[in-house]
């Protein structure tokens, strides 16, 4: 940040939510100005619910060129929008919004992150059987890019009934049979034996719960394709047995990053430097695990 002077004419970014003293995406984007020559500037915003109206009207008002949206805003902010894109409204979350001259477009870049994440490393999601573990933001997210490009869907959550919702929104919009069941042994038993790639997009095995899986090991193997999206720590007990397994595992590290390198480049028109975002979000784990 030293190398870089804040004027009149840098245009501001940021993200929004509450909490927010968590977030990395300060560090990956203000990295990725600094690399690409940009005169942008990015800064984390604490927003509580009810000032999240007050707070997109001071986007306008101030001109802020672009938000990160993070929870739990991703849902109640789309009415002070003026447009969705076609997946956001589908999927009916948002985590980027782009100011165009005061128009204010709200985009979902984790769904296509996720995807972005898959398709790097060689992974066709289309035709594949997909075991989704959680019913939550992300899991609705994901569920929705992997439905269009046409995997099919196994959704499993530890309360059935928001499973079933998930499904019936996914039948709804893409007229495609997914099954929801509730998150047991018995049901991740029978899931997996046939499964091409598992996701887990609950918080189980996040920091500081790092013994915590939501798979027992002897259900992993090799041939499977092993997806965590929680980034802290870096590895967690699920990718570590994964690998023991002869797994291919892919990080939540990938995710976080595409997600922000897509924001990134709605807002400048410029290609994101993703390995310098990568190493960037490696370097702050690493420092908070030391």
């Amino acid at each position: 940040m030293s190398d870089r002077t804040i004027s009149a004419k840098t245009r501001l970014c940021g993200v929004i939510g509450d909490p927010i003293e968590h977030t990395m995406s300060p560090a990956i984007h203000n990295a990725a100005f600094i690399q690409t020559g940009l005169d942008y500037v990015y800064i984390p915003f604490h927003v509580k619910e009810k000032e999240l109206g007050k707070a997109i009207d001071g986007m306008r008002a101030l001109n802020v060129r672009g938000l990160n949206v993070t929870l739990p805003h991703k849902v109640t902010i789309i009415p002070f929008l003026d447009e969705l894109d076609s997946l956001a409204e589908k999927i009916g979350a948002v985590n980027t919004v782009t100011n165009d001259e005061g128009i204010l477009k709200g985009s979902n870049t984790d769904a296509s992150g996720f995807l972005q994440a898959l398709l790097e490393r060689g992974i066709e999601p289309k035709g594949k059987k997909v075991i989704v573990l959680g019913a939550g933001g992300a899991s609705r997210a994901i569920s929705f890019i992997l439905a269009e490009r046409g995997a099919h869907l196994v959704i499993l959550n530890r309360r059935l009934e928001r499973a079933v919702e998930l499904a019936g929104r996914l039948l709804t919009t893409f007229s495609k049979e997914v099954r929801a069941l509730k998150l047991i042994a018995e049901n991740l038993t029978w899931a997996l034996e046939e499964a091409d790639i598992l996701i887990n997009t609950t918080s189980m095995g996040m920091s500081p719960n790092i013994s915590e899986t939501p798979v027992p090991s002897n259900l992993l193997r090799s041939g499977l394709t092993v997806s965590d999206i929680v980034y802290n720590p870096i590895k967690t007990r699920l990718l570590r047995e994964a690998e023991e397994a002869g797994a291919e595992t892919i990080s939540g590290v990938d995710m976080f990053v595409w997600q922000g390198a897509l924001s990134f480049e709605r807002w400048t028109g410029v290609k994101a430097p993703i390995k310098l975002m990568r190493d960037e979000v490696i370097k702050e784990l690493q420092a908070h695990e030391k």
